[in-house]
């Protein structure tokens, strides 16, 4: 099974708790939005530390540092298997500015042709309500859990 950590990054403005998603680059992925977006995340190994992983991560996909107090938020298991360790912070980054790391992948699927793309093509802040409908349906439970640590009602 495949395992990933990653750190949903939140902050409240106008008095409404927001957190910050990214949408993931190339060319599946380049018309689908609701759904599709994810808290900044990775693959680890069984001998790495999932918060060290979800904090390279966040700064992979982003270009960005993120410090602070991480509080965790437990696991899912996503459609495809893939279980993901989370963590919240709060804090705030300017989502104009995210620059992500290249990854090759094989373009079109089942070929022997790769292309090089952005892991992640955008970042963008979300009030808690929208950011449900956005990202991939089993991330939602971080968000959830997010509210109750906070005590923000949604």
């Amino acid at each position: 099974m495949k395992t990933s950590a990653g750190i949903l990054l939140y902050r409240f403005h106008q008095q409404q708790l927001q957190v910050f998603l990214v949408h993931p680059g190339g060319p599946f992925w380049k018309n689908k939005d609701l759904g599709a977006w994810s808290i900044p995340k990775g693959e680890y190994s069984p001998d790495e530390d999932p918060l060290v992983t979800a904090k390279r991560e966040f700064k992979e996909e982003t270009g960005q540092s993120i410090a602070g107090e991480f509080q965790p938020l437990g696991q899912v298991e996503q459609k495809g298997g893939k279980r993901i360790t989370a963590w919240a912070v709060q804090g705030d980054i300017d989502a104009s500015k995210i620059t992500s790391n290249f990854i090759s992948i094989p373009w079109p699927p089942r070929t022997n042709k790769f292309i090089e793309i952005p892991e992640v093509d955008k970042g963008e802040w979300f009030d808690a309500a929208t950011a449900l409908t956005k990202i991939n349906p089993a991330q939602a439970a971080f968000i959830y859990q997010l509210a109750t640590i906070t005590g923000f009602l949604m």
